[in-house]
């Protein structure tokens, strides 16, 4: 991991210095993905032994074609689950021993479209399609484009019309450039004449606008370039984005927008035009480019990188793979052909390296030098032509084409083997291949930053500049400190530094860019904030606080405070009904604790915390869907938090809100163990309503959480019929949640099951309107409460308070990171 032979190696974590997006051991990982890329996912451990989890789309048509007539009482077979013991004292050899297993994220609250793999249709292929690899991307491919330039491409391949063979090099050096650069902390202090002048250029996307800003307003100077590209899903950032480029002259958006994906060659085709688009800005005359995410962050200050990049100034720095170079080769896919279309990286066959040249690479982000970006951008030399090409059709290609230009350009000599970044890589965490969804090859993604991290960016063995990634809904401390330590503290009494704030949705997405799920929840919440505002004042016969919602919300944020959830804020419309005005209102919900030890405690003490949700992340260990807000048809995850402590095994059991036991199994908790997660495949539509999680050792409960399954007000974004609320909300087919029955177990749990709940539970699955809306309410009421609400504009209602005047409101100052007016040093920060 050195790098230099004559630089003692970085006291970081392992591997910290390996910056390649794909797993160390890959040799050991099946990258196969033939599978259609519809089929449900089966996260689960070899250890796991459970009935095979059928596909959501099946469910749901299974659901359709059930006759609503199954309204019997709970019977003997009714409640089917996976059979674990006769005897509930001791372990049956059918018993679920799961250690932690896997889950892909997925945005919860924005609306999901279910598809199904199309019938093959595309037109007459140049050749026959033979390759196992291209029969199956076809197969998966959503779109008819897709399937044709798939048969296309193939077949150009296997042509031998598609790859070059032979490329020519034009570095005079044998091998690789070894560049020594010093590293001075001091060389601030004698800042050159000529500055070199530097072209950020930041690739961005999702909705962490403030995050953003805190960045931008951290790397911010008046003499630098700032060219901002914003993906084209994330039109609240790209909104955000235009707002406040336009306040200063050196910072620009790209007029076009790219959808780029991880590993996909539409980000080497961004790159690419940005660099050609700073080329022909005859108005900024900038000497590097330097590439960022919105999860960087700076460590040193920019009169640091100034001075550095000064002296260096005709160099070039990109970290390369420090491995063996064959073994770089098959472990990136470089010798394999993909092709990027419906917004995934299809594996197509095996493919050939150029003879003629050394293919190189390792991170993709890097600073280049003018004269080499300019090189890269206008050449039509044979190399950058053919790489051009061959890159193409490249998975990750940003990771090694710019490596690989430059070590055969007359350039070679420039290359620095350090891009002056330091990466946070946890491959055991980060190494998940959790993007096996939208590329058919295993990648990882390094780890956020926390505060424990700080120590690694005073690191002096080698010059870095940058550090990634960060992400302040998972820990804005970090960042906080880094901040301080760059620019020193904000002036005591600043409002808002320990709190966060991201935009979920607002208006101009439209209804349509939630879920029914989240539209539902967030109507309720409203209608929370609205009953809370009227119980604030309490003179009888006044009416000044009464109102009715009006419309669907206005914006939702979610909101932290020093790094812990603290809940959803839905703006949102109202009509004040004392004097018939249309106001707009704040409300602030927060969950209430729902998990609880046991009373009296057991003296099992290894369990911390327990939680059911979704887009479960391994990599950061939480669940990405804040709140956890659950549907009908979404599928939970239960997670467990350890602490340290001998081998154990807990049972965990899932009761539904009428009392059917719908899954149990043991977990095998490991001494070394911190967290356990684990999706039962439960048969579809949950029943709403508050579930019980029970965790028991020994079959003595010590714990207990609940979560809620809401029932919908909406689907398609329309007030739902009865037809569709009875079969969404009437349970699973037969309450069969799985195959084998649990009913046995729940006189032994002491869970008694009645024949009342079963008909109140019918009845309210018939609901619709006003009458449904008060039972989602009940419920959501169970599980949140509206902490406050406050006034966005003029309000007739005398005890709220204007949103800017409280800490917690979306509209509450935020001086971190709002961006002001140029300070006479040329920086914001």
């Amino acid at each position: 991991d050195g790098y230099f032979s004559h630089r003692p190696k970085e006291k970081t974590r392992t591997d910290s210095n390996n910056e390649n997006s794909v797993p160390k051991d890959f040799e050991t990982v099946d990258n196969s993905n033939f599978a259609p890329r519809t089929q449900r996912q089966k996260h689960q451990s070899e250890l796991v032994k459970k009935p095979l989890s059928k596909q959501k789309e099946h469910l749901r048509k299974k659901l359709e074609e059930e006759k609503m007539k199954e309204t019997l009482l709970l019977g003997k077979n009714s409640n089917e689950v996976v059979q674990f013991s006769d005897h509930p004292g001791k372990n049956s050899s059918t018993s679920n021993t799961l250690k932690e297993t896997d889950s892909s994220p997925k945005e919860h609250l924005l609306q999901r479209t279910e598809t199904s793999s199309p019938e093959l249709k595309y037109e007459q292929p140049q050749c026959e399609v033979t390759g196992k690899e291209a029969i199956s991307a076809m197969s998966r491919a959503k779109s008819k484009q897709c399937r044709q330039d798939i048969a296309d491409v193939y077949c150009q391949h296997k042509l031998g019309r598609l790859m070059p063979e032979q490329v020519t090099r034009f570095c005079a050096l044998e091998g690789k450039a070894n560049n020594n650069v010093q590293w001075d902390e001091d060389s601030v202090e004698y800042m050159p004449a000529n500055p070199v002048r530097i072209a950020f250029v930041l690739v961005v996307h999702g909705r962490a606008s403030r995050q953003l800003q805190r960045m931008f307003k951290a790397i911010y100077h008046k003499d630098h370039f700032y060219y901002i590209h914003v993906d084209k899903r994330s039109d609240y950032l790209h909104r955000q984005v235009l707002q406040f480029a336009s306040q200063y002259p050196n910072v620009r958006v790209t007029s076009w927008r790219m959808a780029t994906i991880w590993g996909g060659a539409s980000l080497l085709t961004t790159y690419l035009q940005t660099m050609k688009d700073l080329m022909e800005m005859s108005d900024w005359p900038w000497d590097f480019f330097i590439n960022l995410s919105a999860a960087d962050y700076p460590i040193r200050t920019n009169d640091q990188l100034v001075a550095f990049l000064s002296r260096y100034r005709d160099m070039n720095f990109l970290k390369s793979h420090g491995r063996d170079n064959a073994r770089f080769i098959r472990k990136q896919g470089l010798d394999r052909l993909f092709l990027e279309c419906d917004t995934h990286m299809w594996r197509l066959g095996d493919r050939k390296i150029p003879e003629g040249i050394t293919v190189d690479g390792g991170s993709d982000w890097f600073l280049l030098n003018r004269k080499f970006v300019e090189y890269v951008t206008f050449s039509n030399d044979d190399l950058v032509t053919k790489m051009k090409r061959f890159y193409s059709y490249t998975l990750l290609p940003a990771e090694s084409f710019f490596h690989t230009v430059l070590e055969n350009s007359p350039f070679c000599d420039s290359m620095v083997d350090n891009n002056l970044r330091i990466t946070n890589w946890n491959r055991k965490l980060g190494c998940k291949c959790q993007y096996k969804h939208i590329v058919d090859w295993c990648g990882c993604s390094p780890n956020d930053f926390k505060p424990a991290d700080f120590h690694r960016f005073q690191q002096t063995a080698r010059p870095t500049f940058f550090a990634r990634k960060f992400e302040a809904v998972v820990n804005q401390e970090i960042i906080g400190q880094l901040d301080y330590y760059l620019y020193g503290n904000y002036p005591p009494g600043t409002p808002g530094l320990r709190s966060y704030w991201e935009n979920v949705y607002e208006e101009p997405d439209g209804p349509g860019a939630l879920s029914d799920v989240a539209l539902t929840m967030f109507h309720s919440f409203s209608r929370l904030g609205l009953r809370r505002a009227e119980s604030s004042l309490h003179a009888a016969g006044d009416s000044s606080c009464r109102y009715y919602p009006m419309g669907h919300p206005v914006s939702i944020h979610l909101y932290f405070l020093a790094d812990r959830f603290q809940g959803f804020l839905v703006r949102h419309h109202a009509t004040n009904l004392a004097v018939s005005k249309l106001e707009t209102l704040e409300t602030w919900v927060m969950p209430k604790k729902v998990f609880k030890i046991a009373s009296p405690p057991s003296d099992f003490g290894r369990l911390q915390f327990s939680e059911i949700g979704t887009e479960w992340d391994a990599k950061e260990r939480l669940f990405r869907n804040f709140g956890g807000l659950l549907g009908p048809t979404d599928e939970p995850v239960g997670m467990q938090k350890w602490g340290k402590g001998p081998n154990v095994t807990v049972t965990v059991i899932w009761v539904d809100p009428i009392n059917v036991i719908a899954a149990t199994y043991d977990i095998l908790i490991e001494s070394s163990a911190e967290f356990t997660h684990y999706k039962p495949p439960l048969n579809l539509p949950l029943r709403p309503g508050v579930w019980t999680i029970k965790i028991l050792h020994h079959w003595v409960q010590i714990a207990e959480t609940k979560f809620l399954v809401t029932p919908l007000t909406f689907s398609n974004q329309q007030p739902i019929k009865q037809e569709e609320a009875i079969k969404l909300h009437s349970g699973p087919p037969k309450n069969a949640y799985m195959e084998q029955s649990f009913q046995g177990l729940n006189p032994v749990l002491n869970i008694p099951v009645s024949a009342a709940r079963l008909d109140q539970a019918q009845r309210n699955a018939a609901l619709v309107g006003a009458r449904l809306d008060a039972w989602v309410d009940s419920l959501v009421s169970g599980v949140w409460s509206a902490v406050d609400v406050c006034s966005v504009g003029p309000t007739a209602c005398p005890v709220l308070q204007g949103c800017a005047q409280t800490a917690w409101s979306s509209l509450s100052p935020d001086p971190k990171s709002e961006l002001g007016p140029v300070k006479p040093d040329g920086r914001l920060r």
